[in-house]
């Protein structure tokens, strides 16, 4: 199962810098939308080829002053119940502040792996003033500077200990998750679905406390559901605030094979759906589109089309998704949900031959549309296969992989799409040398 790690701690010790150091972006300096995008505080990181995802708490700070040390509280409560390992952060220059001693407090109650992290050794001066921090009664601080990076090293080993990096295989059901903002349906969705019939689920508990995988057999459908609806029933915080919603969905989308990511048809897709949307992408996740609540939508002659195709324009480049119009609450169209989603789990796991992609794509890329040449170089492709991996992935070797561009790496990945029926399923397609 995932191993998720969040960073806490007051605002300004430098959360964001140590998490782009981590997952090795400069996104969070970066903010296209000011104060929309939060999908920035999510981030995949490995160190010794074990893989985690962080989260950095910091930038869901809303509000003045006064709300901050309410909203750290609810930043570490949450952390505490769903990361593996917290990460806190504190600032050497500073010392030791009422508010830090407020979080290690909470932090000292909780039974999770807490790290101490002392930031801002930027010399080796700065190094006899970490002593201060053993006072908060969290083990040793790790002396780090994450503007110039000494110290992560050793941080990364203590995190990692202990850590598994291939996820247990529940069984070979396939894993769908349900997605979505607060309130758009998702616990109706699963209740109109097994609501039928109690005894057809059977709850397995998850290799984590928290994934819970509900079995779904019925109708000739047998799956698990990754259960995130029951998850929100202990949180109390409200839950309105972006950051709850997304930490939310993490843990199910890395749990799954298969994320139904609801959106509100009477709310248009909103951007917290497409930070969703972009992380069901970048763990190459199936993705089937459900747009619910679709009985109250004025109906003009159009609405159907001209909505899809506003959520295709948004969600590009990676549009070639199913979309699904639902009214959960007077059962229209679940079941077609239920069959798409099978289709893009057999399309995600799907193995072509290498002779079958030799035979059928050399003619294209060889022939009809070789890849445009560059400064009188000819790209020739010799030879396509597939990697043995959990989604679709290829290499096409060939003599100047360097001269491939973009363009024709979105052709190539188009028309394996249709041709193989990859509807709904992201894939990568590399171009190396031979």
């Amino acid at each position: 199962m995932g191993n998720i790690v969040a960073i806490v701690g007051r605002p300004n010790v430098g959360k964001s810098t140590f998490f782009n150091r981590l997952t090795e972006t400069r996104s969070a300096i970066v903010d296209s939308v000011s104060g929309v995008t939060r999908d920035r505080q999510y981030g995949k990181a490995e160190w010794t080829g074990i893989h985690f995802s962080v989260i950095d708490t910091g930038g869901y700070v809303v509000g003045g002053d006064d709300s901050f040390e309410i909203e750290i509280r609810k930043q570490v409560q949450l952390a505490i119940e769903e990361a593996d390992v917290i990460l806190f952060l504190v600032d050497v220059k500073e010392g030791v502040t009422p508010m830090d001693e407020d979080v290690a407090d909470m932090l000292r109650r909780c039974k999770k792996r807490v790290i101490l992290v002392a930031n801002k050794v930027d010399t080796a001066l700065r190094i006899n003033d970490v002593v201060e921090f053993y006072a908060m009664g969290l083990g040793d601080p790790f002396p780090i500077s994450g503007m110039n990076g000494s110290g992560t090293g050793e941080l990364l080993d203590e995190v990692v200990k202990g850590m598994k990096d291939e996820p247990d295989e529940q069984s070979d059901l396939p894993r769908i998750a349900v997605v979505g903002r607060p309130n758009v349906g998702k616990s109706s969705m699963i209740n109109a679905l097994t609501g039928q019939d109690r005894n057809i689920v059977t709850p397995i508990a998850g290799t984590t406390r928290d994934s819970i995988f509900t079995r779904y057999n019925l109708f000739g459908f047998d799956f698990n559901f990754v259960d995130t609806a029951g998850l929100r029933k202990k949180q109390k915080v409200n839950e309105d605030i972006e950051f709850y919603s997304v930490l939310r969905s993490v843990r199910a989308i890395e749990n799954s094979d298969v994320c139904i990511l609801m959106i509100d048809a009477s709310q248009g897709l909103e951007q917290q759906d497409l930070n969703i949307y972009g992380l069901i992408q970048r763990n190459n996740k199936g993705v089937v589109i459900v747009v619910n609540k679709w009985d109250l939508v004025e109906k003009n002659t159009n609405t159907h089309r001209e909505f899809e195709n506003m959520i295709r324009e948004r969600i590009a480049p990676f549009n070639d998704v199913p979309i699904v119009f639902t009214s959960v609450i007077n059962k229209q169209r679940i079941f077609k949900v239920l069959e798409i989603t099978k289709q893009v789990f057999e399309a995600r796991s799907r193995r072509i031959s290498t002779h079958e992609l030799n035979e059928a794509l050399l003619p294209i890329v060889k022939e009809q549309n070789p890849p445009p040449s560059i400064k009188g170089k000819h790209v020739k492709i010799k030879y396509i296969t597939q990697l043995p991996t959990a989604y679709p992935q290829f290499v096409f070797f060939c003599n100047l992989p360097q001269y491939i561009r973009d363009p024709y790496r979105r052709f190539v990945e188009n028309r394996m799409r249709e041709m193989w029926d990859f509807h709904g399923v992201p894939m990568k397609i590399y171009f190396r040398e031979k």
